[in-house]
């Protein structure tokens, strides 16, 4: 089991538009990206952050090269954002 953890650096008041590109892109992303097991929106004051599991490190590794990720998910997020995501991928033990 893997993760891929995005934080967003998102203003208060982008948040409900950045949390509908996450709504908007979670069923295609559980539905055909390779590996895809989970999507969750986490949100705290200093940031938000997208929560996606996978069946190994390899699978998220190419979600973020995937065209979902690239061309739709990124284009539409880019508007909201203050600065570039952190990411970070994570493997169980």
């Amino acid at each position: 089991m893997a993760y891929l953890q995005i934080s967003l650096d998102v203003s208060a008041d982008n948040r409900p538009a950045a949390a509908g590109v996450y709504r908007q892109y979670k069923q295609p992303f559980l539905e055909t990206v390779g590996g895809a097991t989970s999507k969750e929106l986490l949100v705290r004051d200093e940031d938000v952050q997208v929560l996606h599991g996978f069946a190994t490190a390899a699978d998220a590794q190419a979600y973020l090269s995937s065209d979902l990720f690239t061309k739709d998910v990124v284009t539409a997020l880019q508007p909201y954002l203050n600065g570039a995501p952190d990411v970070r991928i994570y493997e169980t033990a």
